[in-house]
């Protein structure tokens, strides 16, 4: 019998600044905070397409000390579209961000980072982009920081 480790079901996040995390996911992203199982700890689901994809912790009421940033996971990533609203989205919030072209034109990348440093990369097929201006390609790899 074949065996596949299958797709990514989602990424869970432990913040001790809840509401601001679900406000970046919500404002910035574009998820919608949705229904969570009971369970004994208080957090929250963000979803995507239907599917929570960011599941949320709150940790300000333990003595867990806050991570800086995403640790040893260096960033996590979404197959999006609709790379010139996402880029406009994030300039109208005052976000800061990195766009860039992968080597070769096929892949488009927007990076940002979410209140508890955790790297968020935007991937975009450049053939579904239509009359999107494309980002530079740069040589540099987001990758290699």
């Amino acid at each position: 019998m074949g065996m596949s480790v299958g797709v990514l079901d989602h990424f869970n996040i432990r913040t001790r600044n809840l509401s601001a995390t679900v406000r970046f996911y919500e404002d910035i992203l574009g998820l919608e905070k949705g229904a969570r199982p009971n369970f004994a700890f208080p957090g929250a689901w963000m979803y995507s397409e239907g599917k929570a994809v960011v599941h949320l912790v709150d940790i300000s009421a333990t003595d867990e000390a806050q991570k800086p940033d995403s640790g040893v996971v260096h960033h996590v990533a979404f197959a999006s579209q609709g790379f010139d609203g996402m880029r406009q989205r994030l300039q109208s919030k005052g976000m800061e961000f990195d766009s860039r072209q992968v080597p070769g034109g096929d892949l488009w990348q927007i990076f940002v980072n979410d209140p508890n440093g955790v790297m968020i990369e935007l991937n975009y097929e450049a053939a579904k982009e239509g009359g999107s201006a494309a980002p530079a390609e740069r040589r540099d790899d987001v990758g290699a920081r």
